[in-house]
């Protein structure tokens, strides 16, 4: 029960510990600002990870932002969270060859040593 990414809360359960409406929720959805994944009979069911993103994208609209653009801003950060993962790759990568380098530098040394 540990995994957030696991569809487990309806649309009214959702409601409720958010205070926000069923109707709003929906909206996301035909929006494609938050997609929950729907279980055999069509219903609508949420992540715990879903619903963080709901708490986040409802505070955005309190800012005064429209869902148009709060889709755009979710775009956008998950591009950003994407982008940093492959450039800590990429340093991780960077380092290994560094040590690589770094160890035949030395092999190569010692055997010039006379």
């Amino acid at each position: 029960m540990d995994d957030e990414n696991l569809p487990l809360f309806t649309v009214g359960q959702v409601s409720d510990m958010l205070e926000i409406q069923q109707a709003f929720l929906r909206r996301l959805d035909e929006h494609r600002v938050v997609m929950p994944s729907r279980s055999a009979g069509g219903q609508r069911r949420y992540t715990r990870h879903e619903i963080t993103v709901v708490r986040y994208v409802v505070d955005l609209v309190g800012e005064g932002m429209t869902l148009a653009a709060i889709r755009r801003v979710l775009e956008l950060e998950n591009g950003v969270r994407q982008l940093e993962a492959e450039r800590d790759a990429l340093r991780e990568a960077v380092a290994r060859l560094e040590e690589a380098v770094a160890q035949l530098e030395r092999r190569l040394a010692q055997r010039q040593e006379p």
